[in-house]
């Protein structure tokens, strides 16, 4: 795969017309089949699946720019690993930074985001970019509070101390910890997630079971006027307690 000479932005999807299509598609079938057993209706249900799909396809975008910065951080905690190796051996920065590379390439490919943010910053070094600011713009473009953190830090020192082995030492030790944390808290979660999306689909399908095969019991739900409010009622409450449920689940250090 050719390597992208482009500067990147981790604010910004990179997800291609398969990655939108897939998730419309996923979208689409999931807003269908819902509306049809609220409402029984075709062409509400085509176009609840048409909104549907096309709200997962920005769901799914956020989704893939939250993966790629997740993924990001975990590199830069293997790049700061592989620097403290070099810089405990009496290599200076830059020296650490290419030696890094070089380990880096044993685990990740040459198109990885880490290595192509390791030529940008050994690039712009040899044009006389400190370092400090190299890194300032990764914060910038990353987002990630971890690696900001860093930036700023190492910015305060640049030129005035000798403590950069131990900076790049500590952040690496920070990193650990709150990653060593979110495993733990994640753990605990994904037992009461599972509880989450099992009591979320089993209305569905009870609606499902006793709507189709239960010999006309919930005719007048989708016959009558008094039905149909009685529908959107419990759609809208459906709705709020998906919401709710993700917003609850969803653990951010």
């Amino acid at each position: 795969m050719k390597k992208s000479n482009q500067i990147p932005d981790y604010k910004k999807s990179i997800s291609v017309f398969f990655d939108h299509a897939t998730a419309f598609l996923i979208g689409f079938a999931a807003g269908f089949l819902i509306l049809f057993i609220f409402y029984g209706l075709i062409i509400i249900s085509i176009a609840g699946g048409l909104v549907l799909g096309s709200v997962n396809i920005f769901v799914s975008m956020h989704n893939s720019i939250k993966k790629r910065t997740v993924k990001l951080r975990l590199q830069f905690f293997d790049m700061l690993e592989a620097m403290s190796v070099a810089m405990k051996a009496g290599n200076p920065m830059l020296n650490s930074l290419q030696s890094a590379r070089e380990d880096l390439l044993l685990i990740y490919p040459e198109n990885s985001d880490i290595i192509i943010e390791l030529d940008i910053i050994i690039g712009k070094f040899n044009n006389a970019v400190p370092l400090s600011e190299s890194f300032s713009d990764l914060a910038e473009r990353s987002g990630l509070e971890d690696i900001a953190g860093f930036a700023s830090i190492y910015a305060t020192i640049e030129g005035k101390s000798s403590r950069a082995d131990e900076i790049v030492r500590e952040t690496q030790q920070i990193i650990a910890d709150k990653m060593e944390i979110e495993m733990e808290i994640d753990t605990l979660m994904t037992a009461a997630k599972s509880e989450v999306n099992i009591m979320l689909m089993m209305p569905l399908v009870i609606l499902g079971v006793i709507g189709y095969a239960g010999a006309g019991f919930m005719d007048a739900i989708y016959t009558t006027a008094a039905g149909r409010i009685v529908s959107t009622i419990g759609l809208i409450v459906f709705i709020i307690s998906y919401i709710m449920a993700k917003k609850f689940s969803r653990i951010s250090l």
